[in-house]
């Protein structure tokens, strides 16, 4: 009856496995392990289910170690929550003759797994709190405790049992005839995993991943396991005030990455794909209840680094190179390779070659908060290929080393990308000369891909815009074409046609001031315009100002209008319709022009428009007004601005 005990005790860990890993032999492991990625050391062949051996006792204490040797990296199935324990009715059992065993009761299984974890070294809170949150780990003991009695196995289990439990040939005997709740118990100290599995499913693992995983990291011991938990719950998730920041920029490099990827990049690609399967996607990447179980899943080795010797001085690092400590979360999940890399022997070096490529320290610190990746070694192969490339294009290094410290994800960015874009940039005329004030202004745009781009030249093309134009804008305000058409720049023409500006002036108004189309509605737009209406403004008055001097919108309502409205109706007494006479009044200098101009002209009591007085330069000003041949003994300032 062996045969029969052994597939109770272990079919499910057998069945389970052979279904999900049909050729993971172990060689095959082995070999998986050898591939694992560059930032780990060399790997130690360890078989995938360990052999039986007695949960230590508590007064065992395990030592916080940190093996060099790291295993296999998972890439585990879709996460799957274990059903109830379904309460079942009495049934007799054969090899007891009792007439009624005990009812199979939740409660009784989750206080069965509860003692098991107290027995591994658990405190009563942590067992009582871990058994309540691994209720498919209690089903599946419950389930072997159900065949058995129903079966009438139990002699044949205890007896191959007693060399794992200790057990004395009566206890043997008598199996049958104990509780359910002692009977799950025993179940599941006779299992390899010594409370293991139960700790990873409460953290949100599903069961047929945490055992798995729990061969590989059983070892570092219940209590230390425990304590790296929470260690890393809070070096990770202890703030959630950068929570969005990091979810917006885990997304960027998903999108952007277009060169191949290494096992590192590979790791955390597959990692952020199970998050974005999920409901709120990478967005909830920084909540740890939600991303915490697929950060184990997908990389179960942080389970094995120590406190003491690996994580606090990977921390301490961080900070010592001018990391913000409450930041430090951020660049661990957007890249947790970095969490399993050797401050000496990894993360040291790649920041070595940064420094080479001619990177400040302090940049590499700001391109590491939005771009950790750039320690991956695929990433900085990839910069000596796009310094080749902008070498052939005849844009100078320095460019590109300033592209990257402003916007360090093109970094992903492979030059077949870029080229098609610089493509594009001729197509518009845009000159080598002019390019570089492009990607130095916008980097972003060496990651648009070609019918993203041509989308926003198309934008232009429909409001009736020709290219010469559409090139001079991109020029001008190349953010314009890193922007999106539907949320960004056909919102604002929607909002200017639905307020009254004509159709027809809009070419007029994009050319003259471009950066209208990025002006926030709600915060920029929407209260300048309210300011001017309630100054006493009527909507065509504004459209009118408007249509003819786009610019206006631009202005600073505390710095520019409010000001200059002030001087203009208290001061200089003339009405509001002068405004919209000449809205390029805003545009001035109050104290370099409007000032000086109407102390000069009221000193010798001349009244004029505010075109009159602003539109001439300094030497038409003085022919004019002063009836002098030359310019002004004290020329006035003709500076634009506030």
């Amino acid at each position: 009856m062996r045969w029969i005990m052994h597939a109770v005790t272990e079919k499910d860990t057998a069945c389970e496995d052979s279904l999900l890993w049909p050729s993971l032999q172990p060689s095959a492991v082995a070999m998986a392990a050898a591939a694992t990625f560059g930032f780990l050391h060399p790997l130690i062949r360890k078989p995938l289910v360990p052999p039986l051996y007695i949960l230590p006792l508590p007064t065992q204490p395990h030592a916080k170690t940190h093996p060099r040797s790291l295993p296999l990296l998972f890439l585990l199935p879709r996460r799957r929550r274990g059903g109830p324990i379904a309460a079942l009715p009495n049934t007799t059992s054969s090899s007891t003759n009792a007439s009624a065993s005990p009812t199979y009761d939740v409660r009784e299984a989750e206080a069965a797994v509860a003692d098991l974890l107290r027995e591994g070294g658990a405190s009563a809170d942590d067992a009582a709190a871990i058994a309540a949150r691994a209720p498919a780990y209690a089903a599946m003991l419950a389930d072997g405790v159900r065949e058995l009695d129903e079966l009438g196995l139990w002699a044949s289990w205890s007896s191959g049992a007693s060399a794992r439990l200790g057990l004395s040939g009566v206890v043997e005997m008598e199996m049958g005839r104990l509780g359910f709740r002692r009977k799950v118990y025993l179940m599941g100290r006779s299992r390899p995993d010594h409370g293991v599995v139960p700790l990873l499913e409460s953290l949100g693992v599903r069961l047929s991943s945490a055992k798995l995983i729990a061969p590989y990291v059983a070892a570092a011991g219940l209590t230390v396991l425990i304590d790296r938990v929470k260690f890393l719950k809070e070096m990770l998730f202890s703030s959630s005030d950068y929570a969005i920041l990091i979810g917006r920029n885990a997304k960027r490099m998903m999108t952007y990455l277009s060169i191949p990827a290494d096992d590192a990049l590979q790791s955390t690609l597959s990692f952020f794909e199970k998050m974005e399967a999920r409901y709120g996607g990478v967005s909830m990447l920084g909540h740890g209840d939600m991303s915490f179980p697929y950060l184990i899943e997908s990389f179960p080795m942080l389970l094995l680094c120590s406190e003491d010797n690996h994580l606090e001085p990977l921390v301490d690092f961080l900070e010592h190179i001018g990391i913000p400590k409450p930041k430090i979360a951020s660049v661990l999940l957007l890249f947790p390779p970095i969490i399993l890399s050797d401050v000496e022997n990894d993360i040291k070096p790649r920041i070595r070659e940064w420094e080479k490529a001619g990177i400040e320290q302090d940049y590499i610190t700001r391109m590491l908060l939005k771009y950790p990746w750039i320690l991956s070694t695929s990433v900085i192969e990839n910069y000596s290929k796009m310094l080749l490339f902008f070498n052939q294009k005849g844009i100078s290094s320095t460019v590109l080393a300033i592209a990257v410290k402003s916007w360090p994800h093109i970094l992903g960015s492979s030059s077949k990308r870029m080229n098609s874009v610089l493509e594009l940039f001729r197509v518009l005329g845009i000159s080598k000369k002019m390019v570089v004030p492009v990607i130095t202004s916008s980097p972003q745009l060496l990651l648009r891909k070609p019918d993203q781009f041509m989308q926003n030249v198309l934008f232009f093309r429909e409001m009736g815009v020709d290219k010469k134009t559409t090139g001079k804008i991109l020029c001008r305000s190349p953010e314009i074409f890193a922007s999106n058409v539907d949320n960004t720049l056909k919102k604002k023409i929607d909002f200017l046609i639905n307020f009254g500006v004509s159709k027809h002036h809009l070419p007029r108004i994009i050319r003259k001031y471009p950066k209208l189309l990025l002006l926030d509605l709600n915060c920029t737009l929407l209260p300048r315009m309210n300011y001017l209406l309630e100054m006493g403004l009527s909507k065509k008055d504004l459209c009118s100002m408007i249509s003819r001097f786009s610019p206006l919108l631009g202005y600073s309502i505390e710095l520019v209008m409010k000001p200059k409205l002030e001087f203009l109706l208290r001061t200089m007494k003339k009405p509001l319709k002068a405004v919209v006479e000449y809205p390029r009044y805003f545009s001035y200098s109050l104290e370099g022009k409007i000032k000086p101009r109407f102390w000069l002209l009221q000193s010798r009591n001349i009244d004029c428009t505010l075109t009159e007085m602003l539109a001439k330069n300094d030497e038409l000003f003085a022919e004019e007004y002063l009836e002098l041949g030359g310019l002004l003994e004290k020329p006035v300032q003709s500076s634009i601005g506030g």
